[in-house]
């Protein structure tokens, strides 16, 4: 490791749950860090997504940190799933107990990074016009950060409100008397939707694709409820390292097609009740695997649709089709369905009804002008790898990760990926990412890079980069496993569908956290297999782990 004072160990990018837990973990480990944060204030995703209803859809004993016990024992949650105030609130107390501000720099992006091989380091330029060189790069950019923006002609014409829930404003628009218009129903726009119905004088719902959503079941926490969960902390958490989704749920292995229809409908009624993100997925092991399991689900939650929705055609076309359940992240909500039944609430379905331009008034449809007073577009984001795409970044020999990137994300184990040194991607493409619980996910990503750089530290390594045939093995695993799912029948952000023009592949691994976990920890085991470890300011060795670099070197075990 370089000693130069002008060198930063770590540049960390994003004062989100990733970004605040790299800062502590590598400063704890010993390393200079600094962090830039577009924002003005700590929170990450939630610190732009903070629309009407915003909240998570994890329990929030799960989508909470786990390395201090203390700072689990002294957070009093307030509703099993959390607003995203109140995880704002949260993830601004961890920042101040830890002193983590102190190595953040606010409103400022990082505009740049090139890899100077000569000397191992990157060259980061931020939006502030100022450079500065760090020997690791850690983008904590998270993976539903970069709004999508609608492709509607006429929007630069509207003269009344717009916003997208992705970069909600900090002041909060007024609703009462307006007519709004909500273009979108996935998470977000059922969220705002829900939300919004009532509060104002007309809301009209443009949906592209009817969604699954399920009842959400959120109250209040007691103080009996908080104990009981302090209590069973710690084998929670273990138990959620282990498991295929970083929580504490258990999957069956018996299939729905075993089942009587008896059988069949008393666990789907009881996921229904007792309704969580998994609850459907828990009832039988083939539910995302066999097309004809998933559909006796499907067509339970089409039922439920048809059941509270008065208006029958209404109700028609919020039945979800033309993919399975659960492909695309179910959505959360005790009172979506039930808006439908308001006379201030209009359904607007753009598979019959196209929209044709936004006019200065509102929107023109097929069938005639929609007069609103505000627009909010709840079109999605360019997920899970927009935000790093958005930074113009060279690798070794100059070359551009877009251009890398062109035809599909590549990653080892969605840490690095190869041309790159030195550069450790947070939950990244080719890793369990959303598929998981993402605060467990940061967590074990986060302490793996930490881990990592201890070890380069100590045996004296100034470069690590992946190896491009461990990276195209790896990939090539990610979709033989999707491939057995029912997860590639769905055109959903996972694989980049909601991006005109970005390449389509599927980008989390959907192998299981803990299954992922354990490879990571065994890849670490092995002096880092599959990566390209390298010694003083020359190219990269051939691609092999530490333990072979060293007997090069006439190390013995692990000293130097």
């Amino acid at each position: 490791m370089s000693q130069d004072p002008k060198v930063i160990d770590a540049v960390v990018v994003g004062a989100g749950f990733a970004g605040l837990y790299a800062i502590k973990r590598l400063r704890d480990a010993g390393f200079s860090v600094q962090a830039f944060e577009a924002g003005d204030g700590i929170g990450g995703t939630w610190y732009w997504n903070h629309y009407p209803g915003a909240r998570v859809d994890l329990e929030c004993w799960d989508y909470s940190y786990s390395f201090s016990p203390e700072l689990q024992d002294e957070w009093e949650w307030s509703h099993r799933y959390p607003t995203a105030q109140e995880l704002m609130a949260y993830l601004e107390h961890v920042a101040d107990r830890f002193r983590l501000r102190e190595q953040i720099q606010f409103n400022t992006r990082v505009d740049a990074a090139e890899f100077i091989e000569a000397e191992n380091v990157w060259l980061v330029r931020t939006s502030d016009g100022k450079t500065l060189k760090t020997r690791f790069l850690v983008p904590a950019t998270g993976g539903l950060s970069v709004p999508k923006p609608p492709e509607i002609p006429g929007i630069e014409t509207f003269k009344g409100e717009a916003y997208h829930t992705g970069r909600w404003p900090r002041k909060e628009p007024t609703y009462e008397g307006k007519r709004i218009g909500v273009i979108g129903t996935g998470s977000s726009g059922v969220q705002v939707i829900h939300t919004l119905a009532g509060k104002c004088k007309h809301l009209t719902v443009f949906q592209r694709t009817a969604v699954f959503v399920v009842p959400c079941k959120n109250h209040p926490l007691t103080p009996e409820m908080r104990q009981r969960a302090r209590a069973t902390y710690a084998e929670r958490r273990a138990l959620s390292r282990i498991t295929r989704f970083g929580i504490p749920a258990a999957m069956p292995n018996d299939s729905a097609l075993d089942a009587t229809p008896e059988e069949r409908k008393a666990k789907f009624e009881n996921a229904w009740i007792n309704s969580q993100l998994l609850g459907f997925r828990q009832c039988f092991g083939d539910i995302l695997s066999n097309t004809e399991a998933n559909e006796l689900v499907a067509e339970f939650i089409r039922d439920k649709i048809r059941e509270t929705v008065k208006d029958p055609e209404t109700a028609k076309k919020l039945l979800p089709y033309g993919f399975p359940f659960g492909t695309k992240r179910p959505c959360l909500s005790d009172t979506y369905y039930s808006v439908y039944n308001r006379d201030d609430v209009s359904l607007v379905d753009l598979k019959s009804t196209p929209i044709v331009r936004v006019v200065p008034e509102g929107i023109e449809t097929t069938e005639g002008l929609i007069e609103l007073d505000m627009l909010i577009f709840a079109t999605g984001y360019d997920a899970l790898t927009g935000a790093l795409t958005h930074i113009d970044v060279h690798g070794i020999g100059g070359r551009k990760l877009n251009d890398k990137w062109a035809e599909g994300a590549k990653t080892y184990l969605g840490l690095m990926t190869a041309g790159f040194p030195n550069l450790f991607t947070v939950t990244g493409p080719g890793s369990p990412g959303p598929l998981a619980n993402m605060s467990m996910s940061i967590e074990q990503h986060v302490d793996w890079i930490a881990d990592c750089m201890v070890y380069l530290r100590a045996h004296g390594i100034d470069r690590i980069d992946a190896d491009k045939a461990s990276e195209e093995a790896w990939m090539q695993h990610v979709q033989e496993v999707v491939s057995r799912t029912l997860y590639d029948k769905a055109q959903s952000w996972y694989r980049g569908a909601n991006v005109p023009g970005k390449p389509q592949i599927f980008l989390p691994y959907l192998g299981g956290h803990g299954n992922y976990r354990k490879k990571c920890n065994d890849v670490a085991e092995a002096g880092y297999e599959g990566f390209v470890l390298a010694r003083g300011k020359t190219a990269a060795a051939p691609a092999r782990g530490e333990a072979s670099l060293m007997a090069d070197a006439g190390l013995a075990g692990g000293g130097v």
